[in-house]
Parts: C-alpha cells; sequence; structure tokens
C-alpha cells in the first residue's frame, strides 16, 4: 500500500489563477523532479526560481499518510476544521510536482470523501482521470507532457525561446495566465507581465494575491 508523503495541509482561499478568492485545502505534497528543494543545489536545478519549501514532511498538518483513504481522511478532518460552514470542499493537490504521488486511488478516495479536486502541476508529468481542475505551469527545458487542461499558468518572464508565451498558445486550455516571477525584480516583472497582457489579451494577468494580503 502506497505512502502519500506531504509536506503541509491547510485551509485558505486560492491566491492565483481563475480560482483566486476560493477556499480550500492546500494539499502540499513533498517531492520535485525538477528541483531538490535545496538551496545548494538550486543553481543547476531545471526550475531554479521556485519560491516554494516542499522538502520533508515537517510542515502544518504535514506527515506520512499511509494509504489513500487515510490521505482522504485527513484531508477532510482539515476541510472540516478550518471551513465547516459547508459548501463544496475543494482540495488544490500541489507541491513540488504532485503528480509524482497522487495516483488514481488517491483521487477516488478524495472523491469519496466528497471533495473537488484541483491539481498544480509543471505539466511533466501526465495527469490521471478524475481531476475537475488543471492548472499546468510549464518551465523551460523541462518536456511538457500534459498539454490540455482548465488553466495554463506561465512564470514570466523565463529568458528561453521554449518558455515565451507564444509557445504555448496553441495548446489546449481554458485560460492563459502570465504570472510574475516573484524575485528580486519583482516590480519589473509585473510590469513586464502587466504589458504583454495589455498587448497580448489571450493571456492575463495573475498576480500572487495571498501573498499581498497576509494569507499563506
Amino acid at each position: 500500500m502506497r505512502t502519500y508523503s506531504v509536506k503541509e495541509s491547510y485551509v485558505t482561499l486560492q491566491g492565483e489563477g481563475a480560482q483566486t478568492g476560493r477556499a480550500a485545502v492546500f494539499l502540499r505534497f513533498a517531492g520535485c523532479n525538477l528541483w531538490s528543494g535545496l538551496e545548494r543545489d538550486r543553481a543547476e536545478a531545471v526550475c531554479n526560481f521556485c519560491d516554494t519549501d516542499f522538502v520533508g514532511t515537517d510542515g502544518e498538518n504535514g506527515g506520512k499518510f499511509k494509504g489513500p483513504q487515510v490521505l482522504a481522511d485527513h484531508v477532510l478532518k482539515v476541510w472540516l476544521d478550518g471551513a465547516p460552514s459547508g459548501g463544496q470542499p475543494y482540495v488544490i493537490c500541489t507541491g513540488g510536482e504532485p503528480l509524482l504521488q497522487l495516483d488514481p486511488e488517491a483521487i477516488a478516495a478524495l472523491k469519496s470523501a466528497g471533495f473537488e479536486i484541483g491539481v498544480e502541476t509543471n505539466g511533466t508529468i501526465e495527469a490521471p482521470m478524475g481531476l475537475d481542475w488543471i492548472c499546468v505551469s510549464p518551465k523551460a527545458n523541462a518536456p511538457l507532457k500534459q498539454l490540455s487542461g482548465h488553466e495554463l499558468k506561465l512564470v514570466f518572464p523565463q529568458d528561453e525561446a521554449e518558455a515565451q508565451p507564444e509557445k504555448f498558445e496553441s495548446l489546449q486550455f481554458q485560460h492563459f495566465f502570465l504570472q510574475p516571477k516573484d524575485d528580486r525584480a519583482q516590480a519589473q516583472n509585473t510590469a513586464a507581465a502587466a504589458a504583454y497582457c495589455m498587448k497580448h489579451p489571450k493571456w492575463r494577468l495573475s498576480l500572487q494575491t495571498h501573498k499581498l494580503i497576509g494569507l499563506p
């Protein structure tokens, strides 16, 4: 029976993209296939601008969960503790790279617990069936295998030719977002992303509103 490694899980509001403002359990799986998560490896990583700690299982409500039912029971408890007043239970599976662990059995267990399921993935692994919302965030120098979904969210700017917005416009997504890179040049990145969206209306600007208002 599979054991799922979870860095953290908590109720907050989705801060990015088309689902901004929606209450959800953020279920952050440990591990990624594009960076170890260790600062000593960042410079050589395929994705070297990640702003998330996904190493280990020591975060809020983190741990190792043996089997899909144990995982789903845990997520339901987190939801009920944080948002007990009704509404459609929603879980966003994120990471790291959640599709290293999120499998059909876990999806089925979460569905049985009443959850609508979203995933935030780098797109290097094809998503399993049964997901209600697929957000793909492509990275330069990483093979893109998930070519359709609900939302494509591109961190901007990336210098590499294969990570320019026009490279993705023919893919089968409902929404196309540019998200300013969160680094020392964030103000300039935000201005550049906004300017691009003004000139290319297929794209919309996605800001990390949870950071702006102090949510996790």
